[in-house]
């Protein structure tokens, strides 16, 4: 299947090395953020669950959650994260789930189109299995992101793309090129300038169909 922006995230149960878990109970009414990776004790791999572990503060901070998916065992996941602490230097405490079976891989359709499969397969079998979701708290997903194997990704950019998120999540704005928190967010053309006005204050007028305005508390 494709997952789809504003599709429901589809749910599952799986074991993971924070015990079983069932995806939409664990969200409960945060954010969540599932990413995936080709498979433990790969270098790139390592790199990036590092990063996710130093922004752990960060995540709460935006009552998000985060889960990693990654195509081994618990029993790797809990050898692996040892591995992770000690170059991030910081707790892997989000849980990272067993997904041997391909099951969340499938489901979340992150294999490449030539993917190939066998029993004894290594991360060049599931090469681009190095995927983002965003998921609101009413399990909707947000955002996605796929890399190739060959590129770690940017975690400032997904935290920056979860704030905008949060900014706009309810309210009519959008968050132009590059924005970052603090800077002016645009109004949205379901409004017109008086309501605009009344709603955000005063409005910067770039040109009709692209109005400016200082970015709501929340």
């Amino acid at each position: 299947m494709t997952v789809r922006i504003n599709d429901v995230a589809p749910d599952f149960t799986v074991d993971s090395t924070a015990g079983k878990l069932n995806l939409h109970e664990w969200i409960g009414d945060s954010y969540a953020i599932l990413f995936s990776h080709p498979r433990d004790f790969t270098p790139v791999c390592t790199t990036e669950f590092g990063a996710v572990a130093k922004l752990a503060p960060e995540f709460a901070k935006r009552n998000t959650k985060v889960m990693g998916v990654s195509v081994d065992s618990v029993e790797e996941h809990k050898k692996w994260k040892r591995d992770i602490e000690a170059f991030a230097g910081a707790p892997a405490d989000f849980p990272i789930i067993d997904d041997t079976s391909l099951e969340v891989s499938k489901l979340y359709d992150m294999l490449p189109a030539d993917a190939y499969l066998p029993d004894s397969r290594t991360a060049a079998n599931t090469a681009t299995v190095r995927s983002v979701f965003i998921i609101g708290p009413d399990k909707k997903i947000r955002l996605t992101m796929l890399y190739p194997m060959s590129v770690g990704r940017n975690f400032a950019e997904i935290l920056r793309a979860l704030d905008a998120i949060q900014a706009t999540d309810g309210v009519p704005i959008a968050t132009p090129a590059n924005w970052v928190p603090g800077e002016d967010v645009i109004v949205a053309l379901s409004l017109n300038d008086d309501q605009a006005k009344e709603k955000f204050g005063n409005i910067d007028i770039k040109l009709p169909y692209l109005r400016m305005a200082k970015a709501p508390k929340k």
